[in-house]
């Protein structure tokens, strides 16, 4: 019996698939085996664990370019991928996975993710999720961390981080393409660490910055 609570269609359709590792960003353009209302099962010749992060670009147009929506999503199943008549494909034909992946949910409005009452918004501005493509770097160190943003304000945001930074450390960002960015901005922009945070079932960190004058 399907338990599924959403009912899913096999579709074949282009998805763009976006993750952080030590050495950078990587993504991978494949095509879904099925769909459903809250996530998908996507064939990939990369290695995914459950519990990853990934960033989905769905569906994915190569001809727009850069300006196409990413939404948060999650590895919750590896198995072996689908050849093209439907039957599982083996070690020795196929090296793909069959990921399957659910979309991370917005917050409820009413709920801080803790099961309490939200706090009253403190900031000028308020936030907004996004997932941004987002370099990043200390001010006197030229190696970038690239990585992406979990929301974003007029006045600063917040970025998926696998490095160690400091409360109060000035670090510069860049956005590519700059186009993308949430703020007018030159090539980097001069920011300040203001929080650093836990991410839930994750090993990164989500660091919070603001925009220096």
């Amino acid at each position: 019996m399907d338990r599924r609570e959403h009912h899913r269609a096999q579709l074949s359709l282009p998805v763009r698939i976006r993750w952080n590792t030590p050495f950078g960003q990587k993504t991978e353009v494949c095509k879904t085996l099925d769909i459903s209302r809250t996530g998908l099962l996507v064939p990939c010749q990369e290695t995914h664990a459950p519990g990853v992060s990934l960033w989905v670009t769905f569906p994915y147009d190569s001809s727009v370019g850069d300006s196409q929506p990413e939404m948060l999503a999650k590895v919750v199943r590896v198995g072996l991928g689908r050849k093209g008549n439907g039957s599982k494909s083996t070690a020795e034909n196929s090296t793909e996975q069959a990921v399957a992946m659910h979309f991370a949910l917005p917050p409820r409005t009413e709920s801080n993710g803790n099961g309490h009452g939200k706090e009253r918004e403190r900031r000028d501005s308020p936030r907004r999720p996004l997932a941004l493509p987002i370099r990043v770097r200390p001010e006197h160190i030229p190696w970038f961390e690239e990585t992406m943003t979990i929301d974003v304000s007029a006045h600063g945001l917040r970025f998926v981080s696998n490095r160690e930074y400091r409360e109060g450390e000035r670090l510069l960002v860049s956005f590519d393409p700059a186009a993308l960015a949430p703020w007018p901005t030159a090539s980097e922009s001069p920011v300040r660490v203001v929080r650093i945070g836990g991410i839930p079932e994750s090993a990164a960190l989500a660091v919070t910055i603001v925009r220096e004058a």
